[in-house]
């Protein structure tokens, strides 16, 4: 995966991909989820995350009580010992990760606490969960780090609504 290459795309389109997913909220829910799911079956069917990671890479998930417990137990450490060595809170009084890359992503791509991993990271991108269009801002967000994001948004644009 090109990430240069990735960037300069998303960054090109960013203005008129904002302006495509603002538009989606208006809508209909059940329409849009559709698509969206459709899309994203599709692009993950080509688009492989290990040949990329770039949201591993460059952004933090949120860490919620329940995700520390679940990896610093997997880690064998206590909470607030993880807490005290991977997160910090952020500017929403959320526990992100101190720093990115994120430390559990190894050399390959690959996560060291896959099994164990955040709930947001289970869930990224977001892009098959249901009622999409309370989310367009954050799938925008998500345009300009995950590539498969950004061809589901490209894609979408020749889909009639």
């Amino acid at each position: 995966m090109d990430l240069t290459s990735f960037n300069n795309k998303a960054q090109r389109f960013s203005k008129e991909n904002k302006t495509l997913l603002t538009g989606l909220k208006k809508k209909d829910s059940r329409k849009v989820d559709e698509i969206f799911h459709q899309l994203h079956d599709e692009v993950f069917e080509e688009i492989d995350c290990l040949t990329c990671a770039n949201c591993c890479k460059t952004t933090s998930p949120i860490f919620y009580q329940t995700d520390i417990e679940r990896v610093a137990k997997a880690l064998r450490m206590k909470p607030g010992d993880f807490i005290e060595k991977y997160l910090r809170i952020d500017e929403d009084k959320d526990y992100v990760l101190k720093s990115s890359p994120c430390p559990f992503l190894d050399a390959d791509n690959y996560c060291r606490i896959y099994n164990d991993r955040p709930k947001a990271c289970r869930e990224y991108p977001h892009t098959d969960r249901k009622k999409m269009i309370q989310i367009m801002d954050l799938t925008h967000k998500n345009t300009l780090v995950c590539p498969a994001v950004l061809e589901m948004v490209e894609r979408l644009k020749q889909v009639k609504l």
